[in-house]
């Protein structure tokens, strides 16, 4: 699995204006909304869904990082949206520190070897100090976008 097959183009938000996890979520939300990744009826829906998933322990894993997600049944494409801040998110990390990169995965309820395997392309890549780095620094879509096609092309410093 690819970054690029599983990430939506116009669910990239590459400066986030959310300081608050749950706000950030909400926006992130939004894009995909926007983008008609998600049906706008079941947004509020998911947005809880990721929250409940939230409470149970944070996906920010430390190094300024963040994967919230959620399986659930209505939803029926992997789907990820990406949000930066360069201001960070509140995130209750591991490490209690501020999230400036956040991986937004959902995932279909009946695929769970699909859900692994978008989990393992993901933090495979954050787990690179030299992908958080270029992705912290990227300002644009297209800086986030080839920044993905070069992780998928094994182009990066492991």
């Amino acid at each position: 699995m690819k970054l690029l097959e599983i990430v939506v183009k116009n669910g990239i938000l590459p400066s986030l204006t959310a300081v608050e996890r749950n706000k950030a979520i909400d926006e992130i939300m939004d894009a995909l909304v926007e983008a008609g990744a998600v049906k706008a009826e079941l947004r509020d829906e998911f947005v809880k869904s990721i929250i409940k998933r939230e409470k149970r322990g944070s996906t920010g894993f430390g190094h300024g990082v963040a994967v919230p997600h959620v399986k659930h049944p209505a939803i029926d494409k992997m789907t990820v949206a990406i949000g930066i801040s360069q201001q960070g998110v509140e995130f209750n990390s591991l490490d209690q520190q501020p999230v400036y990169s956040i991986f937004l995965l959902l995932s279909p309820e009946d695929k769970p070897e699909d859900h692994l395997d978008a989990m393992e392309v993901i933090f495979g890549n954050l787990s690179q100090e030299t992908f958080r780095r270029f992705l912290r620094q990227a300002t644009t879509v297209e800086e986030i976008l080839t920044l993905l096609e070069e992780a998928d092309a094994g182009a990066l410093t492991r």
